[in-house]
């Protein structure tokens, strides 16, 4: 059974590693289109590029990427998990190692093959495409591993980035490109995808101007010289060698920064006003921008905290007024702070999704229900717990209201989840409130640190999940177990 996911809640960013967002909350075949644009080349100092507005490194980031660079006991662990599941995927890895061996560039490698394979397989719609922008001592490979994800048939095109730089070495051509590798999810011939066309030659328009051009051959097979129809022409289809200025370095939100309108020719030629766009590293948003410009749905992803200031002030800017939620899987207090401080919403799903539970997210009067816990006795008899997340202030007078929202569902027990210390008045007011039959307190409290240390509330034997359907976020099938949120760095 395909996940189920809805937009109720308009567009959404993430703040976590996009392999745990993906298999947590993107549903099956519903992305229209992927861009992205995973930091590539090995050889700079991503000290130096992911940085916080005060100049301190960002660890999250800096750590994630050192590590998928340089071969570890953790790149080989996913390297044997990817081979095992067999497939060409898995025969394209096995020969980089034969060729490259257990290098950095083998762990880059290693670390985007799950990642494909869970963008690809699952999340892109059968008629929808894949842009991976790259730089060429990567490209190679990475198409080789594209063609064992999709099949060579589904390649489209190299599409080759061009833009001019200071001049840098003189012993070599200059580098002055990217290469975008664009892969259909299928052969579907209902594939997006709409013309986008270039300005004509300037020897053509001095002799042809605006108008249609016949070309054709005689009875013979000799060809004609060209004419004019009495119709002006389309333009010339667009090629795949894109003249585009880059950002200036003085004028980058991050240091790299893509050129919006590289992202607006890519969205517009790919996706349709409503289609649902994927980046699963956002960095600064230019592709999350040109998305919200075009009309498109969009789903942002990123590891760092750096990445979704800078996104949430260039959507303040660019798009004022913009309604869209922000979710994410914190591993750190520092992490879980961050979130609750930029969205409390965000907090109260992350602490539901803890739970295995659907989060309560009304933007409003929710009679202090955040969430509702089921289980089921021996005897079958459901078993029924409450929840209250509070990212805020605390005090004793929040959990005498659950002791008093208990009572009125005819609820057995009332879970309090704060971001903060409980004080000895809550705690008090807690132990106060005595056992229920079943011996589980009738009110408990776990904090924030409580649930990152792998702490659960007291619930009656078996654990059988009773699931309902979720408004905005895809959930397991019923029966099936819930996910868990690990941060895995390849």
């Amino acid at each position: 059974m395909a996940r189920q996911l809805r937009f109720d809640l308009g567009p959404c960013l993430f703040f976590g590693d996009n392999l745990d967002i993906l298999p947590a909350y993107i549903a099956d075949e519903s992305v229209d289109l992927v861009y992205l644009d995973p930091p590539f080349n090995s050889k700079r100092s991503y000290n130096a590029i992911f940085k916080h507005v005060d100049g301190t490194p960002a660890a999250a980031q800096i750590k994630a990427f050192d590590d998928t660079w340089t071969w570890t006991i953790e790149s080989e662990r996913t390297f044997r998990r990817t081979v095992e599941q067999g497939g060409d995927v898995s025969r394209v890895l096995r020969a980089f190692r034969e060729i490259l061996g257990a290098s950095d560039m083998l762990a880059y490698l290693t670390m985007m093959a799950p990642r494909l394979v869970e963008l690809l397989r699952r999340v892109l719609k059968a008629d929808g495409s894949l842009f991976l922008h790259c730089d060429p001592t990567a490209s190679h490979y990475l198409k080789l591993l594209l063609d064992g994800v999709f099949g060579p048939t589904n390649f489209v095109n190299e599409v080759i980035w061009h833009y001019r730089k200071w001049s840098t070495g003189k012993a070599l051509f200059q580098r002055n490109h990217d290469v975008i590798l664009f892969y259909a999810r299928s052969s579907s011939k209902s594939r997006i995808f709409n013309q986008l066309y270039m300005d004509r030659a300037p020897s053509t328009l001095k002799r042809f101007g605006k108008a249609r051009i016949v070309s054709g051959y005689d009875t013979k097979g000799k060809r004609v010289p060209s004419q004019m129809a009495s119709d002006e022409s389309e333009g010339v289809r667009m090629d795949d060698v894109w003249d585009i200025g880059r950002v200036p370095p003085i004028k980058q939100l991050y240091p790299t920064e893509k050129p919006i309108a590289l992202l607006e020719r890519i969205i517009e030629a790919t996706s349709n006003p409503g289609s649902v766009v994927l980046d699963p590293f956002c960095g600064c948003g230019t592709a999350i921008d040109a998305a919200q410009s075009l009309g498109r749905r969009w789903i942002g992803i990123d590891i760092t905290r750096v990445a979704i200031e800078v996104i949430q002030d260039r959507l303040v800017r660019d798009h004022p007024g913009l309604d869209y939620s922000v979710r994410g899987i914190p591993t750190t207090m520092d992490e879980v702070d961050f979130l609750a401080d930029r969205d409390k919403y965000a907090f109260q799903q992350w602490v539901c999704d803890r739970l295995g539970i659907d989060a309560d997210i009304r933007k409003g009067a929710d009679h202090g229900i955040d969430g509702e816990l089921v289980r089921y006795t021996v005897a079958g008899k459901p078993w029924r717990a409450v929840v209250s997340v509070k990212g805020g202030g605390v005090n004793v007078t929040q959990i005498r209201d659950l002791r008093g929202t208990v009572e009125r569902e005819k609820a057995d027990t009332g879970i309090f989840i704060t971001r903060k210390p409980p004080t000895k008045p809550m705690v008090d007011e807690a132990v106060a409130a005595g056992l229920g039959d079943d011996d589980i307190p009738k009110i408990q409290i776990l904090t924030a640190a409580d649930l990152l240390a792998g702490k659960a509330p007291a619930v009656p034997l078996p654990q059988m999940v009773a699931q309902r359907p979720l408004e905005a976020v895809a959930q397991p099938e019923k029966g099936s177990a819930v996910p868990t949120h690990k941060r895995q760095t390849a």
